[in-house]
């Protein structure tokens, strides 16, 4: 059996846009069968739906498919979690893994909800969407490296998976969490600047969104420190060190430090007020 192939049965409470960018990640992979993943959702409508486009049992009773799951993994958002809380409390096994992937929640809130349980708190981003996440993972109180590895196995699925101290999780969310958005704001940015250059959206689009897949592949794939890429594109005297001293002048590289401190600032409060 493939070490990637997922044994037990699944439930994911919460199949929302997250939780069902995970589901289809590891129907995709083959990591797991339909027949072995069951999930919910708030309203009857939309659990009829994707049990149809799907092709799983979707329901809205999450205490019946904690008691019926092997593993489960939360999908909720924040301020839905009480509520799940109360719903399956007493329904999770002792050692029945969860998976958390609830934004800014900590494992202890789960351990002090749902007793002593293993928990693995996870922080991804919005590539999961195309199997392109950038996860980091980290076990709680009761959790060991089976349950870390089981995690890595989910999350391998729709991307890349780091483990990290918790403590450090609200540095990851400010960075990769939040990442794409800066990373989005910085496209839009240099797409406006092609038209008022002259050339047309579709074109200046096509341009930039080629430009970055090319550059974060180089950056992944060649293991060369971004550094040594900048230089090896800025030659003396030409447009591009032109363009660096403009960045430079007008303090770019301290707005991206400033923002990111200022997220991760955020997410350390927004993890005071869910606790």
């Amino acid at each position: 059996m493939s070490d990637d192939v997922i044994e037990g049965r699944i439930g994911i409470l919460g199949l929302g846009r997250l939780g069902e960018a995970l589901l289809s990640g590891l129907l995709r992979s083959g990591a797991a069968k339909p027949d072995q993943i069951r999930g919910t959702v708030r309203h009857d409508d939309r659990a009829a739906a994707l049990t149809e486009r799907l092709g799983i049992e979707v329901s809205t009773d999450s205490a019946a498919v904690a008691d019926w799951a092997d593993i489960v993994v939360v999908a909720v958002k924040p301020q839905s979690l009480q509520g799940l809380f109360d719903q399956v409390a007493g329904h999770i096994r002792p050692g029945e893994p969860v998976i958390t992937v609830a934004a800014g929640v900590p494992t202890e809130r789960f351990e002090a909800a749902l007793g002593e349980i293993p928990v693995v708190r996870v922080m991804t981003n919005v590539p999961v969407l195309v199997d392109e996440a950038m996860s980091a993972i980290s076990a709680g109180a009761h959790a060991d490296e089976d349950h870390l590895l089981l995690a890595e196995r989910f999350l391998s699925q729709v991307g890349r998976v780091v483990r990290m101290r918790e403590e450090d999780l609200d540095a990851v969310t400010a960075l990769s969490g939040s990442g794409p958005a800066y990373f989005f704001l910085l496209a839009e940015a240099m797409i406006d600047a092609g038209i008022l250059l002259g050339l047309p959206r579709d074109v200046a689009t096509e341009l930039i969104t080629q430009t970055m897949t090319g550059s974060a592949l180089m950056l992944r794939d060649t293991g060369r420190h971004p550094v040594e890429l900048r230089e090896s594109v800025t030659s003396p005297g030409g447009t591009t060190i032109a363009a660096i001293r403009v960045l430079e002048e007008q303090k770019v590289r301290a707005a991206f430090l400033n923002a990111i401190e200022a997220a991760k600032l955020r997410s350390e409060q927004l993890g005071r007020e869910t606790r």
